[in-house]
């Protein structure tokens, strides 16, 4: 009898442990999603916009204008959920004799009612400021200017509200592409899951850079190495870690193909594994280009959007860290900028840019692929998808 139950405890034992290293537990209970999706505000768009996903039936509320805000293409929510941060991606947002600028606006966020409430802004330090994350902690923002090729890191209040930048780093360089890399284009920067290190993609220099992030202090400072080259060319846009804290992958914008990394999360050192293509052989290169690059929070599978061809590349996550691809999911519509993966990893939403529109799409839990639902939701110039769960 002693020993029936001590099989059984290890037993349980061993299961907690094989869900902490997969890294995911799906998450049957969540309700509902609240869902926010960042725009430009060219056309009809006014800023961030926001609904309701069940997670169980790919169902959704008819999109509400959450706030009012220019070009909020990126936006990024606090771990405990009672906060967002959005870009604007502007030149101006210091105003007249003060410098090209981006900036970054704060909010309380109500995630039953979806509504936002401001908080306050501050100057990202650099024109065109385009991504942005919440450190692991919630104490500060870090945003990539892509138009001034730096990084900055914002600390965040108690209340919610950020401070002015306690660092800029301005990056310095150029690379192969005469027409798009003749400067640093900082592109976005992620956090590792320790909240040691901040990883910038810069476009400009393919480079991804690495600093060592304080985040009580709000503060970054580069790591030594400073930085992992990228392919020549190849145009480092956006990265995703893995939830097992040892892989990232990152794709290449301006050459259609995204690379795997180890990843050393106590040296903040990344190490290129392998590159695939997120297209079929033969696609040209001009006038086609990736985007977003997510990992499915079950650790088993990556996406990555192309624009031009308009879909998104499947892989399966091998367990060394390579690839296979498993094909290509048309996102039914024109320019899929971004897109985001609900919490309990049933449903990939994904904003197609030009057709002002958001497709959501069920996820194969074994295969990883995507099946479109049918729903489609009407927002203009949708940039970035980004979802929490609502208690």
């Amino acid at each position: 009898m002693k020993r029936t139950l001590i099989m059984t405890s290890l037993l349980v034992c061993l299961q907690v442990v094989f869900n902490m290293n997969e890294g995911f537990a799906q998450q049957e209970s969540v309700n509902a999603v609240r869902v926010y999706v960042g725009t430009y505000t060219r056309k009809e768009s006014k800023g961030i916009y926001t609904f309701t996903l069940n997670p169980q039936t790919g169902e959704t509320s008819e999109p509400e204008l959450a706030a009012e805000l220019t070009n909020p293409s990126f936006v990024a929510i606090s771990p405990s959920g009672k906060f967002l941060y959005a870009v604007n991606e502007v030149s101006d947002f210091a105003g007249p004799g003060q410098g090209a600028a981006g900036g970054v606006t704060g909010f309380q966020l109500d995630a039953q009612t979806g509504k936002l409430t401001k908080i306050n802004s501050q100057s990202s330090g650099g024109p065109g400021a385009c991504h942005l994350t919440v450190d692991q902690t919630g104490k500060c923002v870090l945003v990539a200017n892509y138009g001034g090729g730096s990084v900055a890191s914002l600390p965040i209040d108690e209340d919610g509200s950020l401070k002015p930048a306690a660092s800029l780093m301005q990056h310095k360089g150029s690379s192969v592409n005469e027409r798009r890399q003749k400067g640093p284009h900082a592109h976005s920067v992620n956090v590792d899951a320790a909240n040691k290190f901040a990883v910038v993609a810069d476009l400009g220099l393919d480079q991804l850079l690495v600093y060592k992030l304080n985040a009580e202090a709000g503060t970054l400072t580069p790591n030594d190495p400073a930085f992992t080259k990228s392919i020549p060319g190849g145009g480092p846009r956006h990265l995703s870690f893995h939830p097992n804290g040892k892989l990232a992958f990152a794709n290449n914008e301006m050459l259609l193909s995204v690379t795997a990394y180890n990843y050393d999360a106590n040296k903040g050192v990344l190490t290129p594994i392998e590159t695939y293509s997120t297209v079929p052989e033969g696609t040209g290169l001009e006038g086609n280009s990736t985007a977003e690059t997510l990992v499915h929070p079950s650790g088993k599978f990556l996406y990555v959007s192309n624009r031009g061809p308009n879909s998104i590349a499947m892989f399966r996550i091998r367990k060394d860290g390579t690839l296979e691809p498993l094909g290509y999911a048309p996102t039914n519509g024109e320019i899929p900028r971004g897109f985001g993966i609900d919490p309990t990893g049933n449903f990939l939403l994904a904003a197609n840019q030009n057709s002002d529109t958001v497709v959501v799409f069920r996820i194969d839990q074994k295969t990883g692929k995507l099946s479109a639902t049918g729903t489609v939701l009407n927002i203009s110039t949708p940039v970035n998808v980004r979802m929490l769960a609502i208690d």
